[in-house]
């Protein structure tokens, strides 16, 4: 993580040319994001947030449109794959494996964390093992492309990335960060747990007491992070995540999937001859799912913890992957060692 005393000294020195050099490209698509047709009225904007409008125009001069982002975007993997083939992707014995090692590396970190806020440890470490491989894969892109890409040319989204750019250019001055010198997804996600700017500015915690909240290179602040990031969205102490269902020969197919959070309880739901397989509160929120695998369905209660997944990644493959992985690195941390 670089960190400057001179804010955006050299993002300074370098605009002249680069905005000489973008002057001949045309408006729809210019050479950087100091000559974006959008540009100005951002910028005045974060001027009455307290920036130098000098300092930005330096960055975003630096700033590039990334066609690969507005690609990736446009296909996640969440809408494309089925359950099966999503679940391929995080749920292996590699994965499963680096995870117990991340948990016996960091058990202190994780023990302290279950503790303070009540996120069972195999959660957080499925967290970081989903987004990022235990830190293997944390982005290849400058996270100020990302999010002027996305926020300047990608309209659909517009409007919430630029959001995360104003977020991003807060984390910065606050934490005294270069905002030239981070990378992280096509998304702008950052670090072990891949969190945006709002989220790292509303949810990240210096864990380990130094004075910094680092996300990308200090493993304990990862974890409380993402710790606190559950709390903070209501993650229920020893609460279940997922149940097996049996369903009544009558069911409705627009009970299933019918979005994330859950809108009926489990007595609604027995009303309607949906039952839990396992024991649980009557008044306990659920939802309805039906997951595909290889053309087999699987029918699954997603439980409120289920729906605090879904906060951090809005799909349900997503929590199912965070589930799987957990419930797998558990059992394989606790065997004894031989």
């Amino acid at each position: 993580m670089k960190r400057v005393k001179k804010h955006l000294v050299s993002a300074i020195l370098g605009s002249a040319v680069l905005l000489q050099a973008g002057c001949a490209v045309s408006a729809a698509k210019p050479a950087n994001y100091a000559l974006h047709p959008e540009t100005e009225p951002f910028i005045e904007e974060m001027a009455k947030e307290g920036f130098a409008e000098d300092e930005l125009r330096a960055v975003l001069a630096q700033a590039t449109r990334q066609e690969s982002i507005l690609k990736a975007i446009s296909r996640p993997a969440e809408k494309r794959l089925t359950w099966g083939e999503y679940r391929n992707i995080f749920i292996q014995q590699k994965r499963i494996d680096r995870g117990v090692t991340f948990w016996q590396e960091n058990a202190e970190a994780l023990q302290r964390a279950e503790q303070q806020y009540g996120v069972p440890a195999e959660y957080i470490v499925a967290i970081i093992g989903v987004e990022t491989h235990y830190g293997r894969i944390m982005g290849k892109y400058r996270v100020v492309d990302a999010l002027t890409t996305l926020g300047f040319d990608y309209p659909k989204r517009a409007k919430f990335f630029r959001g995360q750019l104003k977020e991003y250019f807060h984390m910065a001055k606050e934490e005294n960060i270069d905002p030239l010198s981070l990378k992280g997804s096509y998304a702008g996600a950052m670090g072990f747990g891949q969190f945006i700017p709002s989220s790292f500015r509303n949810y990240a915690v210096d864990f380990d007491g130094d004075g910094q909240r680092n996300i990308w290179t200090n493993k304990t602040d990862a974890i409380g992070s993402v710790a606190n990031y559950f709390a903070r969205h209501g993650w229920q102490k020893d609460g279940a995540v997922v149940s097996g269902v049996q369903v009544g020969g009558s069911a409705d197919e627009s009970w299933f999937n019918d979005g994330l959070k859950p809108k009926l309880t489990l007595a609604d739901w027995s009303k309607r001859g949906v039952s839990a397989e396992r024991t649980l509160q009557a008044d306990q929120p659920a939802t309805l799912m039906r997951l595909e695998t290889d053309g087999q369905f699987q029918d699954l209660l997603g439980l409120h913890n289920f729906y605090v997944i879904t906060r951090y990644n809005h799909s349900r493959l997503y929590a199912m992957a965070v589930h799987e992985l957990s419930q797998a690195v558990k059992v394989e941390y606790g065997k004894p060692k031989s």
